[in-house]
């Protein structure tokens, strides 16, 4: 394997990781208008991931790094062919950020309660704007034979790209749910639970659809094992709330987002990037990477660096490992 299969699978370890982690944060920002009732339920629900929502935004930056300085020919025509997209992700991150931040500084209803929704819609259009992304990117764009993409925003709007939106909003939403069970007492736990149920089964029957559409597409004898594991995790993981395990549960719906994004860059190797005009006209890891000198000293820093980050992100998970609920927020404003 040479080094830039392996820079292809570390980047997708790496979007998996984002999925997996803001899955849940997204989640749960959705959740803070129809899962909480009353503000004290909803400070529960983002204090569920107030210790760790940025963290999980680092692996978001990491797999755009790793993109940017491993296949810059991916990253740049990723980046001016999804331009309107990807900059509305940002906007809604950077505010999503601020509202996290600012929501309690002033006591006034009206101030917390604007940004209360900011938290939610910036929450809901990245966890369907991803989808819609990756569903472009693994069915094909139309990039001519100068690696540009050449066509335009309503490209990116069709059938195949729309569903895969609808299967990362509604599985970020379960998962966020499940979460939200595992990490809460009381009342929010049991409609979290109830949540997650019907959740699930939405999610199942999108994310059923999208997977079978994308192995008859694309697929192979690798992705067919992936979706398999998907198919077969989200189903124990509706199971397992269902009887009220709810660690085993978020694990299962966690295996569910990695197999899923896992069969998404299975059928796209050795593409990173296919040209719905000419299969020639693909970007591929091999002419879409930097210098294999690049991709060597890349090797060494993340040998490096990445051990630090995840014990890091694992210590902080271990720390604020237990459940709170509305009597912890009545504790605190004493």
């Amino acid at each position: 394997m040479e080094l830039h299969d392996v820079w292809f699978v570390l980047i997708a370890i790496l979007w998996i990781g984002y999925f997996f982690l803001e899955g849940f944060d997204f989640g749960i920002g959705i959740l803070t208008k129809g899962l909480a009732r009353g503000r004290t339920e909803r400070r529960v629900l983002i204090n569920t991931i107030g210790p760790v929502w940025d963290g999980n935004e680092v692996w978001l930056l990491s797999a755009g790094g790793a993109t940017f300085a491993a296949f810059p020919e991916w990253y740049a025509t990723l980046f001016s062919g999804f331009y309107l997209p990807l900059l509305i992700i940002l906007l809604c991150l950077i505010v999503r950020g601020v509202a996290f931040e600012y929501r309690a500084k002033r006591p006034e209803e009206r101030w917390q309660t604007n940004w209360e929704h900011a938290i939610f819609w910036t929450s809901l259009v990245p966890a369907v704007l991803w989808g819609v992304a990756f569903g472009n990117i693994v069915r094909g764009v139309k990039i001519d034979a100068h690696k540009e993409y050449v066509g335009n925003f309503w490209d990116l709007l069709n059938p195949y790209a729309i569903l895969g939106g609808l299967v990362t909003l509604t599985l970020f939403t379960f998962h966020g749910a499940v979460f939200a069970s595992l990490k809460t007492v009381g009342d929010v736990r049991v409609r979290a639970r109830k949540a997650a149920l019907g959740l699930g089964l939405v999610a199942a029957a999108f994310a059923l659809g999208f997977l079978i559409w994308t192995q008859a597409d694309k697929g192979d004898g690798s992705s067919l094992v992936a979706m398999i594991v998907a198919v077969v995790a989200l189903v124990g993981a509706i199971g397992a709330i269902k009887v009220g395990r709810e660690g085993w549960s978020f694990a299962l719906s966690g295996i569910t987002i990695a197999a899923a994004v896992a069969m998404l860059f299975l059928t796209m190797f050795p593409n990173v990037m296919p040209s719905s005009l000419n299969a020639d006209w693909s970007l591929t890891v091999s002419n879409a990477s930097s210098s294999p000198y690049t991709l060597k000293i890349m090797t060494w820093c993340a040998a490096v660096a990445t051990p630090i980050v995840l014990l890091y992100q694992s210590w902080t998970y271990w720390v604020f490992r237990k459940r709170i609920g509305t009597q912890h927020i009545a504790d605190a404003a004493h």
